[in-house]
């Protein structure tokens, strides 16, 4: 157990011992058992009670949470060492455990996770699966393990989706800030994760750029969580073996392998990824340490095209792109060394990460070739201590040293006329960049009475580039080569926040953070014709959230409501031709609920629904192109209305769970100029797992139940609709056994 200050999510987050793939209303058919397996299916969609009590002891002192209290009630709050109230529910199943993040599940601001337990029942083969269902998020999955994120936005591309969302593992960045990349996902051991965190909006003080619209944070298990073994087939051709190897103490080791034949032609995937988690404690520190790795080599199917091709299920199954490619490696090196200082608590995370891709550009006309790499490495450090009973203040820094690469080269000439010459054959871009981050950040929290607290904080950045380039300068049809030159960004970010606990089981909240990021390497450097060298500004976002959250019916029902307005300014983007916009400016308001509710002993009802209106606010006329031409109040392409997620738990004996499941995704427009929709789709899914011993299970998941035709994505380029089309009914078997 971890006792550090970064955040504190429920114990079922822990992978269980036992039946470990059987879902949360596996324990019994009790009273008891149906709330706390309630709780955890709500937990594991982020409605999380910040509080909850005893019904009739509000006025009762309330217990330290490491005394022996009685909890056959249900539900419960303690205070713990620092004066914080925490949350218990019966059996120690949802007491608080501390893993690495950003939140606490009482601090201002919206945060949800996926389990150990929901990710196991999940098993999803693309991280898409099991993050599409937490509030808010919509991962859309492209060609074998190729995705596009969105977390409190539209599905962002190119620059803006690489640096809007923060991936970490264990609360460490998978890469240094300047060289995210679109398809991050595919790098943290989602498999076999103890939990999965999403922050939407802005991070808290201790993350900061590429922080913007959100962060997702991936747990490693521990060792002393036990050995498993799992192995599956899919009737689309997949196939997947994980093991864990406990040694029970010190060390951990986890491997996941995949080979998938391709349900489209010519997308065969191949994957493997390892990664290894030791724990010691050396004198007065408490130490781990974990090395992480992934490789992945696929054929990559292209976009089919044409008005609702997706419709056509032969179309679907074509690759118009047959000799796409995406392969990919990465590693990584973290510890955390956690120790008491003064009166307080001192942590170094210190880390180094390696990665290289090399993929053909499948999703753009001209067909290009790129490389890119980078290794980096750094230290994150971190202070808390308490000033007084009512302050706690916090401090840390984070310094950051990379050096990455980016080579393209279109290698067939290409035109869409004989007199075209946007796209020369040849090498486009040859460059290096030697980055360096320094930030400091600071927070303070003070509780200004029992029922009321207030979180501050502040954060400052800096970054430099050192960029040099080989390929010759000056512009080339489309392309923009800079001579070499430096450059540094800094920026401030504040947040504050307040909680209000208005009873023993409801908090409200009010949450306010700026996000920001620096310009990715390939914004800075990567430009366009069009493009004058240094017109990149830092991008901001100014965030407003509101919400509440809490537990009611005698804790058969759990919460959380919010509603937010996002600010954007200095939107970097690329356009539907292509193009890179620099200056956008866009509004993001939205409301997200997400709930279960324990119908009966044995059933449960748990989900999520999201509303937004996202919105440009700036004009950009094209001439001639009334889809690519962007007025002030256009609704942004790839941004949903709606977004909703549902699952009905049935506990049908002891040994058998069964779990039917639905996702909708609503329409949107498919340009900037809104000339074009998709029309959204619901899909339906269904699980059974019979534990037929104490350390067997067998498992099927059917997706796409009534073989719906969909599109995962829908866009359009260059005028025209195209589509990476979803995959029919198929059914995934699995075999668990656990030691």
């Amino acid at each position: 157990m971890h006792t550090g200050p970064d955040r504190v999510i429920p114990e079922n987050a822990k992978r269980l011992s036992g039946t470990q793939l059987r879902l949360s209303l596996m324990a019994s058919g009790s009273r008891r058992s149906a709330l706390c397996a309630a709780a955890g299916i709500a937990l594991a969609f982020g409605a999380l009670p910040a509080q909850a009590q005893q019904a009739g002891n509000e006025e009762a002192p309330l217990p330290a949470c490491d005394a022996p209290v009685d909890k056959s009630q249900g539900v419960g709050t303690c205070i713990d060492e620092t004066g914080r109230r925490r949350i218990w529910w019966i059996e120690n199943r949802l007491s608080p455990v501390e893993i690495w993040g950003d939140r606490s599940e009482v601090d201002p601001g919206s945060h949800s996770f996926a389990t150990a337990e929901q990710i196991a029942a999940t098993a999803a083969d693309h991280p898409a699966e099991i993050l599409n269902q937490l509030p808010g998020v919509n991962v859309q999955m492209n060609s074998g393990q190729e995705h596009l994120i969105a977390i409190r936005s539209p599905v962002l591309t190119g620059g803006a989706g690489q640096g809007s969302f923060l991936i970490l593992e264990n609360g460490v960045p998978t890469r240094s800030p300047a060289f995210g990349n679109v398809n991050s996902l595919i790098e943290p051991h989602h498999e076999v994760a103890d939990a999965i965190e999403v922050v939407r909006g802005p991070g808290s003080a201790k993350y900061g750029s590429n922080a913007v619209h959100g962060l997702i944070n991936v747990i490693l298990p521990e060792p002393g969580e036990g050995s498993e073994f799992r192995a599956s087939y899919g009737t689309l051709g997949r196939w997947r073996t994980d093991m864990k190897l406990d040694e029970g103490r010190h060390w951990l080791v986890n491997l996941s392998l995949m080979k998938d034949t391709g349900w489209r032609d010519n997308t065969d995937v191949s994957q493997q990824k390892l990664s290894v988690v030791g724990k010691f404690n050396p004198g007065l520190w408490d130490a781990t340490v974990w090395l992480s790795g992934q490789n992945l080599e696929q054929e990559s199917g292209g976009y089919i095209t044409g008005a609702d091709a997706y419709k056509d299920a032969d179309i679907a199954k074509t690759n118009p792109d047959p000799d796409a490619y995406r392969n990919a490696w990465s590693a990584r090196l973290g510890a955390r060394l956690e120790r008491p200082l003064f009166d307080g608590t001192l942590v170094l995370m210190p880390y180094a990460h390696s990665q290289a891709m090399i993929f053909s550009q499948h999703f753009l006309p001209n067909g290009g070739v790129e490389k890119n790499g980078h290794t980096g490495g750094g230290v994150m450090v971190r202070f808390e201590q308490p000033l007084s009973e009512q302050l706690t203040w916090r401090v840390g820094t984070d310094l950051d040293a990379a050096s990455g690469y980016l080579r393209e080269i279109q290698p067939e000439p290409f035109g869409f006329f004989p007199a075209d010459t946007r796209f020369p054959q040849g090498v486009h871009y040859d460059y290096d960049v030697d980055t360096t981050v320094a930030a400091l950040w600071t927070e303070l929290e003070w509780t200004v009475s029992e029922d009321f607290r207030i979180l501050a904080g502040l954060r400052g950045e800096r970054h430099d580039y050192d960029y040099t380039t080989t390929a010759p300068t000056g512009i080339s049809g489309r392309f923009n080569v800079p001579a070499d030159r430096s450059d540094s960004y800094d920026f401030v970010t504040p947040k504050l926040g307040a909680v209000w606990s208005v009873s023993g089981t409801v908090d409200l909240y009010a949450n306010y953070a700026r996000g920001a990021r620096a310009p990715q390497v390939s914004d800075l450097y990567r430009l366009q014709s069009l493009q004058v060298v240094g017109q990149i500004d830092t991008e901001t976002l100014d965030s407003v959230e509101l919400g509440a959250r809490g537990a009611a019916l005698d804790g058969r029902l759990v919460f959380d409501v919010s509603a937010y307005w996002m600010d954007k300014e200095n939107f970097f983007f690329r356009d539907s031709d292509g193009l890179n916009v620099t200056d956008g400016s866009t509004e993001h308001r939205g409301v997200e609920v997400s709930a279960a509710y324990d119908l009966t002993d044995t059933l449960s009802l748990s989900g999520n629904v999201s509303w937004s209106d996202q919105t440009y606010t700036f004009d950009r006329v094209i001439g001639g192109s009334a889809s690519n031409t962007i007025l002030d109040g256009n609704d942004i392409d790839t941004a949903p209305e709606w977004l909703a997620n549902a699952r009905l738990n049935w506990q049908a004996t002891d040994r058998l769970a069964l779990s039917l499941n639905v996702e909708h995704i609503g329409e949107y427009f498919t340009d900037p100029g809104n000339q074009n929709t998709y029309p959204g789709h619901t899909l339906l899914g269904a699980r059974a797992a019979w534990a037929w011993t104490d350390t067997h299970t067998v498992w099927i998941n059917i997706r796409n139940l009534t073989d719906e035709r969909y599109a995962d994505r829908a866009d359009v380029s260059f005028g025209n609709p195209r589509y990476f089309p979803g995959e029919p009914v198929n059914a995934t078997v699995g075999i668990s056994r656990t030691f």
